[in-house]
């Protein structure tokens, strides 16, 4: 691209022009490049042809890509006209005109007189029409409307109609007769993946397989790669407006915020980073701040004690988990949660069961043991005993001298009644709503030993 640009800037020709002898001489590599050479060498030639061609047209201020200038101007894009969202779209707004902005999601010529566009935003899809007619629509308008790349960002005012036969091919019932069409930032041309591919659910490509027909499954790596075009496919999305309503607000948070807040828990932040070490011992990150050494919390837990020495009595946080990998001695994996739970089923005939003694090795330092020795339950009650506390976390291989464990520790030296609590993983609770296939699906930008990108 900077070879092309270079060349298209000097007004040299468009495509370099190799003779047979040289082009016979070229490595493995080059046919490609030069390939791609002329590929850009004729979008440019097209775009260009297709500037000349808009300059004669009459209705030209009416359809065209944004320049910078133009976002750096005050005045919007629309003018004075407020935009509607996608979702807001219904029959009750027939005959008005409006101004969308969302990402073209397809895009189909019938003819060179008239185009479909559908337009997406936040999981809702519209679409819209464009029909050459004198002093509205011209032919020039069409074919920059079939110009542009998918998942480009558009902006449309039209005309809403209600058409009158159903739209299967979005969610809302109504259509945009387009008057002007901008392209706000254009997408490139070739996608990492088939957006139609990956929009499939899980339930239609193994319908497929039974039927006998073997449909395309973007592999979940690629998804994960590109995360941030992924999120917004329709497929996606129903477990984001569970999780990230309107990408704005997080329901199930908000729902475990009004619950406990109703029974008088006061909602916390604690600190992310620690002076010396963590409730992990040594299986943190370290860092060094301003000459002194911490490291990053692995959970609030050690605030969220502090707090209820402070008498606030209750207490919560939400925040991200450690992701720290855990031994697979130490802790059920969900394989073997299921495993358990089919032994139980055909055993006891119940698929409720709760599952106790766990080992004090495999728990945290703070857990209270029970009178016999045995933990209590998973999450349980908290050691409030200063003494006794310090003697677990010496066991565990803790650094009691580190200033974060022995102010935690001494904290209990002044009187502390006895308290518990647990941990909630919401992404575990938004899987079991969405029922996905992988748990990966319910997090914006998930993490795993595998995975720090993007």
């Amino acid at each position: 691209l900077a070879d092309f640009q270079k060349i298209f800037i000097d007004g040299k020709s468009l495509a370099p022009t190799v003779d047979d002898n040289s082009e016979r001489k070229l490595s493995k590599k080059e046919p490609a490049k030069h390939e791609r050479q002329k590929a850009a060498a004729s979008a440019a030639a097209a775009v260009s042809a297709f500037a000349l061609e808009g300059d004669e047209d009459p209705l030209r201020t009416n359809y065209g890509d944004i320049t910078l200038k133009e976002f750096a101007s005050s005045k919007p894009i629309s003018g004075k006209k407020k935009r509607t969202l996608v979702q807001d779209l219904n029959d009750g707004l027939k005959g008005n005109m409006v101004v969308v902005r969302g990402r073209a999601q397809a895009i189909r010529a019938v003819g060179k007189k008239m185009a479909f566009l559908v337009v997406r935003r936040r999981g809702c899809t519209v679409q819209c029409v464009l029909t050459v007619s004198q002093d509205l629509v011209s032919s020039q308008m069409v074919k920059f409307a079939t110009s542009l790349s998918r998942e480009s960002i558009i902006e449309i005012e039209g005309l809403v109609s209600v058409p009158a036969q159903p739209i299967t091919g979005a969610t809302q019932q109504v259509e945009i007769q387009v008057r002007k069409l901008y392209c706000v930032d254009r997408a490139v041309p070739t996608l990492p993946f088939n957006f139609d591919d990956a929009a499939r659910s899980e339930a239609d490509i193994e319908k497929a397989l039974q039927a006998g027909e073997q449909l395309v499954r973007v592999n979940q790596g690629t998804r994960l790669n590109y995360r941030f075009l992924d999120i917004p496919l329709i497929s996606e999305f129903s477990a984001f407006s569970i999780k990230f309503r309107n990408n704005r607000i997080s329901l199930v948070p908000t729902i475990f915020c009004h619950f406990l807040e109703s029974e008088d828990f006061f909602g916390i932040h604690t600190p992310k980073t620690l002076a010396g070490s963590s409730e992990g011992g040594s299986a943190v990150f370290r860092l060094d701040y301003k000459g002194t050494s911490a490291c990053l919390a692995q959970s609030p837990q050690l605030h969220k004690q502090l707090s209820i020495v402070s008498d606030f009595d209750r207490v919560f946080e939400i925040g991200p988990e450690a992701g720290v990998e855990v031994d697979p001695l130490g802790d059920l994996s969900t394989e073997t949660e299921r495993k358990l739970g089919q032994l139980i089923l055909e055993k006891y005939d119940t698929e409720f069961y709760i599952l106790y003694c766990y080992p004090l090795s495999v728990r945290p330092f703070y857990t209270m043991p029970s009178h016999d020795g045995e933990e209590i339950i998973s999450g349980g009650q908290r050691v409030h005993v200063a003494d006794l506390l310090r003697e677990h976390a010496q066991a565990c291989g803790i650094d009691v001298t580190s200033k974060t464990i022995a102010t935690y520790i001494d904290s209990f030296r002044y009187g502390t009644a006895p308290h518990g609590g647990f941990g909630v993983g919401l992404e575990r609770v938004v899987m079991l709503f969405c029922a996905p296939n992988n748990i990966r699906k319910t997090s914006l930008f998930p993490r795993d030993p595998q995975r720090i990108v993007p």
